[in-house]
């Protein structure tokens, strides 16, 4: 659907697993022993869906807005060419000693790091919901989990949310202190 109305967006965590099961598929590897979504989904797109999947890029910088857009997030300090790409889609937490982790580590958001000048809109941080920094605005609340599904509108930046209507996947909460 995202292919057919036009819409751009960056690469995710599961869009990279999926692009990777099709580069399995192509290679001829065995489907997975269990069950794999990723897998299902990267067999029942189409040629046209895979190939919009394939163009994502990591991450979509706009000077007109100010603002970057990212699955999980920004390492501070870091030149944006330079970001690694792993990161951009599964970071959480960056902790006092520099570590960066896809760890929900409660007291340690990535975003609270960031100094922009550009806001960074990101998600893939349901633990924490809606965050709100100078520069950073996490914009997960949760949806799937059957809690709100966040958007902000651009260019006045004003936050709407609205209620899933379902849980769509089961809530396993990893949190580490």
């Amino acid at each position: 659907m995202a292919r057919e109305i036009g819409a751009i967006g960056v690469r995710g965590n599961h869009d990279f697993e999926v692009v990777r099961w099709h580069q399995a598929i192509k290679s001829g590897a065995d489907p997975p022993v269990i069950g794999s979504e990723h897998y299902y989904v990267a067999s029942a797109l189409s040629t046209a869906d895979l190939k919009w999947m394939y163009s994502l890029p990591w991450f979509i910088s706009s000077s007109h807005l100010n603002a970057l857009f990212v699955h999980a997030g920004f390492v501070s300090g870091i030149r944006l060419a330079k970001q690694n790409p792993r990161l951009m889609m599964n970071m959480r937490s960056i902790l006092p000693d520099g570590t960066v982790t896809s760890k929900f580590f409660n007291n340690w958001p990535w975003a609270r790091l960031w100094d922009g000048p550009q806001t960074v809109f990101f998600g893939h941080d349901a633990d924490r919901g809606l965050q709100q920094y100078e520069h950073a605005i996490g914009l997960d609340t949760g949806c799937v989990y059957g809690g709100k599904l966040t958007a902000c509108i651009l260019p006045e930046r004003r936050l709407v949310s609205v209620n899933a209507k379902r849980e769509y996947f089961q809530y396993r909460r990893k949190h580490f202190d």
